[in-house]
């Protein structure tokens, strides 16, 4: 009887029963569901290949320019440095032309010999930090004249009185000609 009951419900509901205003929802009635258009089912390999592309648009869109601060000059470092620790008349001269050992030399003076010291080892220091490595320093152990060699820039820290009796600006500055 179960058996006979559920076939007359089904052949009830296809056989001619007009969808109506009583009938909503029911199969093959126009419910707002019913108006979408199906869209087709795309294949697996489509879905994961758009999946990829819209990973990487989000990814490009959404990354940010970051610009890393410009390193400084191995002079600007020395300048720098020599600027913290208080250098008295600082001179940076451009000796390309004149030798090829270095391209900068720098000449500063110191208030004693323990400033002269530690204004050289400030600079070894700093240079160190930023990745250059000195290739020698002398008369660290008399103070009154010390030297580093950084390569490119060549400096020279003294007592003022050593500064004026060598006189290294002047002899750099008019490229070793003497009057």
């Amino acid at each position: 009887m179960a058996v006979k009951r559920a076939k007359t419900r089904a052949t009830s509901k296809s056989a001619g029963a007009t969808p109506g205003p009583a009938r909503r929802g029911t199969r093959g009635a126009a419910t707002p569901a019913a108006k979408k258009v199906a869209k087709p089912a795309a294949s697996r390999t489509a879905r994961k290949s758009a999946k990829k592309t819209a990973k990487k648009t989000a990814t490009t869109v959404t990354r940010k320019v970051v610009k890393k601060p410009a390193q400084p000059t191995l002079q600007e470092i020395v300048l720098h440095a020599l600027a913290d620790m208080k250098a008295i008349d600082v001179k940076a001269l451009d000796v390309r032309g004149l030798t090829d050992f270095t391209d900068t030399m720098v000449v500063a003076s110191g208030t004693s010999d323990r400033h002269v010291k530690s204004i050289a080892d400030r600079v070894v220091q700093r240079c160190k930090e930023a990745g250059f490595r000195p290739y020698g320093m002398e008369g660290e152990s008399d103070g009154e004249w010390v030297l580093v060699d950084l390569h490119d820039v060549v400096l020279h820290v003294m007592l003022p009185r050593t500064r004026q009796f060598y006189a290294l600006e002047k002899l750099w500055e008019t490229g070793g000609a003497t009057a």
